[in-house]
């Protein structure tokens, strides 16, 4: 039974990111995201610690102190702040987050919103997923420049919702192609996004 309901959340959450990643243009990335929570290391701990308002990954590390599926699941996708954690030889080799690219920032963005609707349900609001990113201490470990480029768009939900959010990200932060076509604008690098932080930070200074 709790195998059962454990696949019916991880398809509703891996549709609603989908959702929207269609919706900004990453096709691939929606289709793609998170297909390792159904290889067995994943899934089987996944259904062992299902309770339905939490992250079986959170009640395992209850449990266990640490979280196998989680372990094996972050060194797999890209959109997690955490598979991009290494040496940085410019500060003595210390552990850090490194540079994301806009991409995989802007897939997290979508994989918070989605992890929110999916356990909060009803109680959802567009703020539910910047209230939930400032409760989190991953957050200390997230790069500076991917940090501010997440919590720009998590604000921009939170004041503006989601038709005005996905327009700005689309048209501004990932710039995709068929945009870029209709004004003419020169294919930008993996790293876009941050060029728009720049951009605004200019405006304010």
């Amino acid at each position: 039974m709790k195998a059962i309901e454990h696949l019916k959340t991880i398809n509703h959450h891996k549709l609603l990111v989908m959702e929207i990643c269609f919706k900004l243009g990453l096709y691939w990335q929606g289709l793609l995201h998170d297909l390792s929570k159904y290889t067995p290391t994943e899934f089987m701990t996944g259904a062992k610690y299902y309770v339905g308002n939490k992250s079986p990954n959170t009640v395992e590390r209850e449990v266990r102190g640490y979280t196998a599926a989680w372990l094996h699941h972050k060194g797999r996708n890209k959109h997690h702040l955490e598979y991009w954690i290494d040496y940085d030889m410019r500060e003595g080799g210390t552990i850090t987050g490194m540079k994301m690219p806009t991409k995989y920032v802007v897939e997290m963005f979508a994989d918070r919103i989605a992890a929110c609707k999916n356990y909060q349900k009803d109680k959802y609001t567009d703020a539910s997923a910047y209230v939930y990113y400032e409760k989190g201490r991953a957050k200390t470990i997230l790069h500076k420049e991917s940090a501010a480029l997440l919590v720009l768009m998590l604000k921009m939900l939170k004041k503006r919702g989601e038709d005005y959010t996905y327009r700005f990200i689309r048209r501004y932060i990932l710039m995709n192609d068929a945009y870029c076509r209709k004004h003419g604008i020169h294919p930008v690098n993996e790293y876009s996004g941050y060029e728009v932080l720049d951009r605004i930070k200019k405006k304010e200074d």
